[in-house]
C-alpha cells in the first residue's frame, strides 16, 4: 500500500479517535498532517504490513497531541476572558446531535484513561483486538476485559438516552 492509500484508509479514523478522545477537531486535524508528514519522511523504512503502518499512525499522533499538550501547559493567555467562556458552556443547543455529541463525550471522559484508549481504538479508530495489544502492550485477553468494562460503563453513563419500546 503506498502513502497515500495509508492516508485515505486511515486520517479519517485517527481523527475520530483524537476527536473522541478530547482533541478539538482542528486540532486533530493538525496531529493528523503532522502524523502523514512524519509517515512520509521515514516511507523508505516502513515495512510492507498495513498492521504495522497503523499502529505506527495511531502511536505518533498519541506522542504528537502529548507533546502539544505538554507545550500547551506553559500558556497563560486566552482569546476570551473566563466569563464569555464561561457563558459559552453554559448555552445549551437544540442540535439534538450536538446534545448527543457532548453527552457522548463527557461519558467518555469520565472513564478510566486505559479504559477510553481502548475503547476508542477499537470503535472509532476501528483496530482489531490484536493491533490493539500490540500498540498499547497488554494481553488480547486484557483488551478484550476493558472493551467490555467500558461498554458497560458507557451503557451506564448513557442509559437515560436509550429508548424503551
Amino acid at each position: 500500500m503506498t502513502i497515500e492509500e495509508h492516508y485515505k484508509t486511515l486520517a479519517p479514523k485517527l481523527t475520530n479517535w483524537l476527536v473522541s478522545t478530547g482533541s478539538p477537531y482542528h486540532e486533530a486535524c493538525d496531529i493528523v498532517q503532522n502524523t502523514f508528514l512524519k509517515i512520509w519522511k521515514m516511507r523508505d523504512d516502513l515495512q510492507d504490513n498495513d498492521t504495522a503502518v497503523s499502529g505506527l499512525v495511531f502511536t505518533i499522533a498519541r506522542n504528537l497531541r502529548k507533546n502539544m499538550h505538554r507545550d500547551d501547559r506553559h500558556l497563560v493567555f486566552s482569546d476570551e476572558p473566563p466569563e464569555a467562556i464561561a457563558e459559552d458552556h453554559a448555552q445549551e443547543d437544540g442540535n439534538d446531535s450536538e446534545y448527543l455529541r457532548k453527552r457522548i463525550s463527557e461519558a467518555l471522559s469520565q472513564l478510566a484513561p486505559n479504559l477510553r484508549e481502548t475503547f476508542t481504538l477499537f470503535q472509532i479508530g476501528d483496530m482489531s483486538v490484536r493491533e490493539i495489544s500490540a500498540q498499547t502492550g497488554v494481553s488480547e485477553n486484557l483488551v478484550k476485559v476493558r472493551i467490555h468494562r467500558a461498554k458497560e460503563k458507557l451503557k451506564t453513563l448513557l442509559s437515560d438516552l436509550r429508548v424503551t419500546f
